[in-house]
């Protein structure tokens, strides 16, 4: 098997395999939270984003990664996990709160979108190996991460149910 096709069968079996779990166990749950501790749960999930600054750690990956793949991807997922990070450190001023949920989804779901982009753009899956140990990022990472932005988006965007005031 050629390194394309491995990479290209390792992406689409973390996407099965994060779908089937999601479906199974998280997404139930999320929909049955309140939206708050949902997006915060989605929220901690994402602030270990500043992994992704491991794509330009020298000895991590290989030289020979692409920098128009590498650094883009490593300053987006950088950027998206601050946000998080900002989004649970306000989670008691609301306003705030539901700014920097918006703000990290937003950011993250472009920042995927476009590492897709540029990993095409430089034919990242013939040159898998220059991931070195980072190939799990994309491979395992990744899916959860595309997977929770689009519930979160979801949940955003679904309508609340009014809730009627007690005396």
């Amino acid at each position: 098997m050629t390194t394309q096709f491995l990479f290209q069968l390792h992406l689409v079996l973390g996407y099965v395999a994060w779908l089937l779990c999601c479906g199974v166990y998280v997404w139930p749950k999320l929909k049955s939270m309140d939206p708050f501790e949902a997006q915060r749960a989605i929220a901690t999930l994402h602030s270990f984003r500043f992994f992704g600054l491991v794509f330009i750690l020298p000895g991590v990956v290989s030289p020979q990664l692409p920098a128009s793949f590498a650094v883009f991807a490593a300053y987006g997922d950088f950027a998206t996990g601050v946000l998080a990070m900002l989004a649970l450190l306000t989670a008691r001023v609301r306003p705030l709160f539901w700014l920097f949920v918006v703000a990290f989804n937003v950011m993250g779901a472009t920042d995927l979108i476009l590492d897709y982009y540029h990993a095409i753009q430089v034919g990242l899956p013939a040159h898998a190996g220059e991931l070195g140990a980072a190939y799990a990022i994309p491979i395992i990472y990744v899916p959860l991460l595309a997977i929770t932005h689009v519930a979160a988006f979801y949940l955003l965007l679904r309508p609340q149910p009014r809730r009627v005031p007690s005396y």
